[in-house]
C-alpha cells in the first residue's frame, strides 16, 4: 500500500487514529494525521503514561536516587500508619509495583475514592495489602501505580513532572509539559473523554503529583523519539538518557498474562509482543501505541483519541502499518 492506501485505511477501519509516525533506521520514514489533528497537536496518551514512569524509576536508579527495584515500598514513606493486622504491606518492593505483581484490597479499581481524596498517594497505599499475600499474580491497575511518582517526587526532591521535563523531555527534544488539574469528577471525566487535541500537560493530584498510570499528553513524534531512545538502548542524538542497563531489564519479561490480555507477557510497565523478536510496547486506552521492534529496526507511534475497548492496534500496526512504511517512504 502506498501513503494513500494507508490513509484511507486508517481512516476508515481506525477511526479515532490522530497521528502516526513511523522511524525506520533512525529515519522518519512515514508520518500522517487524521481527524483534523495536527501533527504538533497532543493527545492523552492515557497508559501509554505507565512506560514514561518506567523510564524516569529507570532514571532515578541510574542517578543514585533509589538503590534498586528491590526497595520496600515503605521505605520512602516512613511515616506511613500502617493498618492493624496489615503486614503484607510491608513486603512489598518497586519490582512489585513495576511488573504489576503488587496484591491489592479491590476487585475493581476505586476511581471515585482516589481521585476525590485529597491525598492520593495515601489513597493508593492504602489499597495495598490484603491477607492473601504476595502471590505473584498479575494485577493491572492504574491507580496503584501512582505511588511510583510519589517515590520520584520524594527521592529527586522536585515534581515528577520537573525530573520529567529536565531529565527525560528536554534531552529528546520534546516540549515541557505543564502540570494540568482539574476541580471535579466532570472536569476528569472531561479530560479522558474529550477528542480535542490537549493542552501541552500532564495530570496531576491536587498536591500537583503527576499521575502515573494515565494522564501524559504528548504527540506522536514525541512518542517516535521516546521510542527511538529505546531502541537505541537509552541513547538519542548519541547521548545516553537511560542507561542500556534499565532499558533491557524494563523490556525483559516477568509475567505472563492471560487471555484477557492477549496472552503477552509484561516487564517494567512495559508491554512484551515478542521476546524473541524483542518487540515490545507501550499500550494506552483508545489504542494509544509506542511499537518498538528491535529486530527490524522500526519505531511506530500512534495517537488517538478516546474511544473504549480498542484491543486490536498492534495487530493493525503489525498488519498494515509496519509492512508498508518503507513503500511510503519510497513515493
Amino acid at each position: 500500500m502506498n501513503k494513500d492506501e494507508i490513509h484511507n485505511l486508517v481512516k476508515e477501519q481506525q477511526s479515532n487514529i490522530c497521528q502516526i509516525v513511523a522511524i525506520k533506521n533512525n529515519k522518519i520514514v512515514y508520518s500522517d494525521t487524521w481527524n483534523e489533528f495536527k501533527s504538533t497537536d497532543n493527545v492523552h496518551i492515557a497508559s501509554v503514561t505507565k512506560s514514561i514512569i518506567s523510564l524516569l524509576i529507570g532514571i532515578a536508579i541510574d542517578k543514585g536516587m533509589i538503590e534498586s527495584v528491590n526497595q520496600k515500598v515503605l521505605d520512602f514513606f516512613p511515616n506511613y500508619e500502617i493498618k492493624r493486622g496489615e503486614k503484607t504491606i510491608q513486603e512489598i518492593t518497586l519490582y512489585n509495583l513495576l511488573t504489576m505483581t503488587a496484591p491489592y484490597k479491590f476487585k475493581s479499581e476505586p476511581w471515585s475514592k482516589v481521585c476525590m481524596s485529597d491525598d492520593w498517594t495515601k489513597a493508593a497505599l492504602d489499597l495495598l495489602g490484603g491477607k492473601s499475600g504476595i502471590t505473584g499474580e498479575f494485577k493491572y491497575t492504574s491507580l496503584g501505580i501512582h505511588i511510583l511518582s510519589s517515590i520520584i517526587t520524594k527521592v529527586s526532591q522536585m515534581t515528577t513532572l520537573e525530573f520529567a521535563n529536565r531529565y527525560l523531555f528536554k534531552p529528546l527534544d520534546i516540549e515541557s509539559r505543564k502540570s494540568y488539574t482539574v476541580k471535579d469528577k466532570e472536569g476528569h471525566i472531561d479530560f479522558v473523554t474529550s477528542k480535542s487535541p490537549k493542552e501541552n500537560g500532564w495530570f496531576c493530584d491536587p498536591d500537583g503529583i503527576a499521575t502515573a498510570g494515565f494522564g501524559l499528553c504528548l504527540s506522536a513524534i514525541d512518542l517516535a523519539k521516546i521510542g527511538q531512545m529505546c531502541l537505541n538502548k537509552g541513547k538519542y542524538n548519541n547521548k545516553q538518557i537511560v542507561s542500556e542497563k534499565w532499558i533491557k531489564q524494563s523490556t525483559t519479561p516477568y509475567v505472563k498474562c492471560d487471555e484477557k490480555f492477549a496472552f503477552m507477557q509484561y516487564g517494567y510497565l512495559w508491554w512484551i509482543i515478542d521476546d524473541k523478536k524483542k518487540i515490545y510496547s507501550a499500550i494506552g486506552d483508545s489504542g494509544n501505541v509506542i511499537y518498538v521492534n528491535s529486530d527490524k529496526n522500526i519505531v511506530i507511534a500512534v495517537t488517538s483519541t478516546f474511544k473504549p475497548l480498542v484491543f486490536d492496534r498492534v495487530d493493525f500496526i503489525q498488519k498494515y502499518i509496519e509492512p508498508n512504511i518503507l513503500k511510503c517512504s519510497e513515493d
